[in-house]
């Protein structure tokens, strides 16, 4: 009886030890990847000290770590209790508008599968998830029908589930996808009633959630939503002057200033309802997401860095300008003059630091080259409405950072770290979520051992953790994406997932990349003083077994 004893005493300490040995063998295996490409990119510019106080380095104990979605990539539904048609639903109806031709009419089904994917969330440790709802869920015909309590419904029970596994759900209102209702009716973001529209959807939004919401996000990048909206019409509405596209109608000059003055002046009125009606007694946050691109000068001209400041001028600040201090930024005041729209004495009244935090979804970078005194060769790229700026990820045919099969995707590390500081210098005491950040690889398989997304991932946190050392005050960070999912005009063509997504069967498969998120979450949470001596017992209890 004590030999039996003895012996399934020893099976279980065996199978112990075999499974802490699997664990740290993963992690000696990534980590020995992220330390080979961290000297391909740092060598030049990492002390021993720094990489000492890399070693050492703890995140805050409120930081947030979690995963980012959005809901015409993830959701599908697209016309189920009550929904009705938005404008990526129309959209992608369109022959040749997506690589593959296909739509998130299904997409990854996580409307329906949202529990199981919660529960994934829940194993790798995270934090908080970023979702956005789906503004013609809850309002399909915009201001001019009813609520459909249908889709508050839906994103009430997935709040409150989201909760339960004590993930704090960090909401964006919209993600590109807009009621094709008020396309129809009034053109949307060219016309100024949409400011109407939208204050009255973020009403409903913060009656209906902000109970229970603690972060809000007004627009999700909507630089990009403009840019290729309205000047390249390569998203929807698809304007665009025949110079930037083929489109049938548009102006790649004025139309996407009008749009982007629309959203700055939805967004101020979004946040003032917020804070003189909500957060008072909801005690909650809110600000804006923006796309940013690391744009480093060509050469050492100053011509061309003067180049890197304008582009920022007319891809970033563009939108962060006139939320925190009331106006457009001085580059693009001066080259576009009476064309840039003006502010009205109430706009600027609540515009000055109409927002708690920023997001950045960071990616990439790209070289800047001037074209205001020096010359650009024709084509694509350096326009007026562009603020005379070429921008490309190449240099004497070199590319900056490491190319992937994602074109517009250069693997930079630094340009996180430099990005991060940029908006701190610039936008001083304001603190900062990086919202986005991730990988993409074309459509090839399966592809389970995605070292190279643990490669990027690596660096780039540790890019983000020099930038937090430097000063920067950064809260929180979002992979993209827990899942493959629908990337917009790509389709399915690419694949951004920590799990592999077969779409045929919805089946959800890890890759290594979600056991290295989960261990790199496990390593880098911070501890209190008390948890550290717990942890502490409990190690040195476990050797002693």
């Amino acid at each position: 009886m004590k030999k039996s004893i003895v012996y399934e005493i020893m099976e279980t300490k065996s199978s112990m030890y075999l499974s802490q040995f699997r664990l740290w063998l993963c992690f000696i295996i990534t980590t020995l990847v992220s330390l080979s490409s961290s000297t391909r990119w740092y060598d030049d510019h990492i002390s021993l000290k720094e990489i000492h106080a890399e070693e050492t380095f703890h995140f805050p104990k409120n930081f947030l770590f979690g995963t980012a979605s959005s809901a015409y990539q993830y959701e599908g539904a697209y016309l189920t209790d009550g929904k009705t048609l938005s404008n990526w639903d129309v959209f992608t109806n369109i022959s040749g508008k997506i690589a593959d031709g296909s739509h998130g009419k299904v997409a990854v089904d996580h409307y329906h599968r949202y529990p199981g994917d919660l529960d994934l969330m829940e194993d790798l440790g995270v934090n908080s998830y970023r979702l956005s709802l789906s503004w013609a869920r809850i309002l399909p015909k915009g201001r001019f029908g009813d609520v459909n309590m249908g889709g508050i419904d839906h994103y009430n029970r997935m709040i409150n589930d989201i909760l339960k596994r004590g993930i704090e759900p960090f909401v964006t209102l919209t993600h590109y996808d807009i009621p094709q209702e008020l396309e129809y009716r009034y053109g949307s973001w060219l016309n100024p009633q949409i400011r109407e529209d939208f204050e009255h959807y973020a009403n409903i939004c913060f009656r209906h959630f902000g109970d229970r919401v603690k972060f809000w996000s007004t627009f999700n990048e909507p630089n990009v939503q403009v840019i290729l909206g309205y000047r390249t019409g390569t998203y929807p509405p698809s304007r665009c002057s025949k110079t930037f596209g083929n489109c049938s109608c548009g102006d790649s000059y004025i139309e996407p200033l009008v749009a982007a003055h629309n959203i700055i002046r939805s967004h101020v009125a979004a946040v003032n309802l917020y804070r003189t009606k909500f957060q008072e007694q909801q005690r909650g946050q809110i600000g804006i997401v923006m796309n940013t691109i690391w744009f480093e000068p060509i050469s050492d001209s100053l011509a061309d860095r003067l180049a890197a400041d304008r582009a920022q001028a007319f891809y970033l600040t563009w939108f962060l300008d006139p939320v925190v201090f009331g106006r457009y930024p001085r580059e693009m005041r001066e080259i576009l003059g009476d064309d840039l729209p003006e502010f009205t004495k109430d706009d600027l009244k609540s515009s000055k630091n109409a927002l708690d935090f920023i997001g950045i979804n960071q990616y990439t970078s790209r070289y800047a080259k001037d074209c205001l005194h020096s010359v650009c060769e024709p084509g694509k790229g350096g326009s007026r409405a562009e603020g005379f700026v070429y921008a490309n990820a190449l240099k004497d045919g070199l590319h900056l950072g490491e190319p992937t099969g994602v074109n517009w995707l250069s693997v930079y590390p630094q340009g996180m770290e430099e990005m991060l500081m940029y908006a701190t210098e610039r936008y001083k005491n304001i603190p900062l979520y990086v919202t986005e950040n991730g990988f993409g690889e074309n459509n090839t398989g399966v592809l389970l051992n995605d070292y190279q997304r643990v490669k990027f991932m690596s660096n780039y946190l540790d890019a983000l953790k020099r930038a937090m050392r430097k000063g920067a005050d950064v809260r929180g960070y979002f992979a993209w994406s827990l899942l493959d999912n629908f990337e917009w005009i790509s389709g399915y063509t690419i694949r951004f997932g920590m799990y592999h997504v077969d779409f045929s069967t919805q089946e959800r498969t890890p890759r290594l990349s979600a056991s290295w998120y989960k261990n790199f979450i496990f390593q880098h949470r911070a501890l209190s003083k008390d948890d550290w001596c717990l942890k502490q017992k409990e190690d040195t209890n476990f050797f002693l077994i």
